[in-house]
């Protein structure tokens, strides 16, 4: 039996191809024999420079380079191939007749994977070939992988961008709420899709409502059961369970439809109602950090209780507070991901240097004041992006 036909390389259920650049004819046509008798698919060049052009077009499995050779000689080939990344990942073998380790170290550090002497016995010549086609078809099949994975992660970037788009889409529009409140809101979302949402609402001619929720955690899931929530919250479903702006009223009914999921995720959330009548605001929360009052005059109040999150005691009782509201007033509603921006030490932005940014912005519109806001979070964080969502929602009321 022919040893060149001991053992195919039985790779795949394609044919390999093997590229053989070689000047000299005789050389290369006994070559290109032995391998077509190994089962192989052979493309042929008669220099560097042409080979490298077939290289590019052809993509072989592997190519057998000789070291010398006019236009271009294969380690210079080789220095061609690595720095090209479209075919960098190419198995080449140097032919040589002066395979001294000098040379040998060279022509690796050029690019080779492997040596091959020209006065190498047929077995040899077999077993370095089949060497180099196990090489390709393993790195091509990791190749194969990578593509795939950077597929499906461009799909699911695209499927987390419609959820955002849809997650946005459900903020309120700002501007003039009634003739005597004005809203606006600035809102920086992370990276990681969040669970962050907030909206203002008419209960009637009088009374307007407005909240701010976070779900725990981040991503699909979590995005989702904010947008239920919030969806939850609007005057149309609520009135199917209560028959006025009740804050109290909402957060109970909001802590029977929403309890702790299995994985053990939840939401906090802050709901004030407004009676323009009155000029009293009603609020009350679930686990949330709260909201900061700005007087006219020049003092806050931080409007928060310490409760329990929605979903752990289903026969929770929610505390209201009432406070009056004077004309100049303005009610914050925050997210904890702004106040808990991290500085590059790790230390937190934290609430009261929140408070004194807020203060100082005071005798500027709302809608330069939050932006404002978020920018000062922003330096000290040091990046545009900050680790959870970052949301403020402001209203001021002029009476």
């Amino acid at each position: 039996m022919n040893s060149d036909t001991l053992s195919k390389p039985a790779l795949s259920s394609a044919v390999a191809t093997v590229l053989l650049v070689d000047d000299e004819p005789v050389s290369r046509l006994s070559m290109a024999a032995r391998l077509k008798r190994m089962g192989l698919r052979v493309l042929e060049a008669g220099n560097g420079k042409e080979g490298l052009a077939i290289l590019r077009r052809e993509r072989p499995d592997l190519t057998i380079l000789d070291w010398v050779m006019p236009e271009m000689d294969g380690p210079t080939v080789c220095e061609q191939v690595r720095q090209d990344p479209d075919i960098l990942s190419s198995q080449l073998i140097l032919m040589t007749s002066h395979d001294q380790p000098e040379q040998i170290a060279e022509g690796l550090a050029r690019g080779a994977d492997d040596f091959l002497s020209k006065a190498a016995s047929k077995q040899e010549v077999l077993a370095r070939v089949q060497s180099g086609l196990r090489a390709a078809s393993l790195v091509r099949s990791i190749e194969s992988t990578r593509d795939e994975l950077r597929a499906k992660q461009g799909e699911l970037e695209g499927e987390l961008k419609s959820a955002a788009d849809y997650i946005q889409s459900l903020l309120p529009v700002a501007g003039e709420i009634t003739r005597d409140i004005r809203m606006s809101w600035s809102y920086r979302p992370s990276q990681a899709l969040g669970g962050d949402l907030f909206n203002v609402s008419h209960w009637d001619d009088q009374s307007v409502y407005f909240y701010i929720l976070d779900a725990s955690g981040h991503g699909v899931a979590p995005a989702l059961r904010a947008a239920s929530l919030s969806t939850f919250l609007r005057a149309d479903n609520l009135r199917h369970y209560m028959n006025s702006s009740d804050p109290a009223r909402m957060m109970t009914e909001a802590n029977r439809q929403y309890p702790l999921t299995e994985d053990g995720s939840y939401f906090t959330l802050w709901i004030g109602s407004f009676d323009r009548r009155t000029r009293q605001l009603r609020y009350t929360t679930a686990g949330h950090g709260g909201a900061l009052l700005q007087r006219q005059n020049g003092t806050v109040e931080w409007l928060t209780h310490t409760q329990l999150p929605l979903g752990f005691e289903a026969d929770t009782t929610y505390e209201i507070t009432t406070v009056l509201i004077a004309d100049g007033d303005r009610v914050l509603l925050m997210s904890d991901g702004i106040y808990e921006a991290p500085a590059p030490t790790g230390e937190l932005w934290g609430t009261t240097r929140l408070e004194t940014t807020f203060m100082a912005h005071r005798s500027a519109p709302l809608g330069e004041a939050l932006p404002a806001l978020m920018a000062e979070a922003e330096r000290w964080h040091g990046a545009p992006v900050f680790p959870d969502d970052a949301a403020l929602l402001g209203l001021e009321f002029r009476l």
